[in-house]
């Protein structure tokens, strides 16, 4: 308990560089929600279908206690998510309720589609012990280099503080979005042009590879 009332103290001291953040301002840093290819997000062992796509919400809804997921057979979930592009993901806040139904744990694994139960015996890319954090202020920083082009993000909460369900309320995160390339249409205008210098192109193509 001593850590959470350390973070939940240190999201309201004036003194911290945090705090030079309006809400408005950070809120903005959260709007990677909107790059989610939500009809395609899945979400395991939830308890009603459909609830694991309404904590992906905007910075302003994240007290919203309406909308929410709770786990079903035990107490974890497992969020596959999709980008709609490539994403450099830098950190994550995900709230629950102020009891033993909070995730405690968090592992993040990235660009594995379809991902299941099975699958998270693998070595994640990244593992957070999580704080309680009702009113989603605590933000729990990725190791950049391992989340640049993520296209596609799993998040297993394994455990929660000991109830037999977990309940989660806001999951947001915070990174900057590429839209994606279309390497094979440039590759088709050119086959489709038919111009002699083709031949030229082709021949210092085995001298410039180095560049790319």
């Amino acid at each position: 308990m001593s850590g959470h009332g350390h973070g939940h103290g240190h999201g309201h001291g004036h003194g911290c560089c945090e705090c030079e953040h309006e809400p408005a301002e950070r809120g903005v840093e959260y709007e990677l929600y909107k790059r989610i290819d939500i009809e395609k997000l899945q979400c395991l062992n939830e308890s009603r279908d459909g609830d694991g796509k309404l904590v992906f919400k905007p910075w302003d809804q994240r007290a919203d206690r309406t909308k929410f997921v709770e786990s079903d057979a035990d107490e974890e979930l497992l969020f596959n998510i999709p980008f709609t592009g490539s994403v450099k993901l830098k950190g994550i806040i995900i709230a629950g309720e102020d009891d033993e139904s909070h995730p405690a744990e968090m592992r993040l694994y990235k660009n594995i589609p379809q991902m299941s139960f099975d699958d998270t015996s693998r070595e994640p890319e990244q593992a957070f012990r999580l704080n309680r954090d009702p009113h989603a202020e605590l933000e729990y920083p990725t190791k950049i280099a391992r989340f640049s082009n993520v296209e596609h993000l799993s998040i297993h909460i394994s455990r929660n503080f000991g109830a037999e369900s977990t309940r989660v309320y806001y999951i947001g995160l915070r990174g900057e979005y590429a839209e994606p390339h279309r390497h094979e249409v440039t590759i088709c205008n050119y086959e489709a042009a038919a111009n002699p210098a083709d031949h030229k192109v082709k021949s210092i193509t085995p001298q410039t590879q180095f560049i790319s």
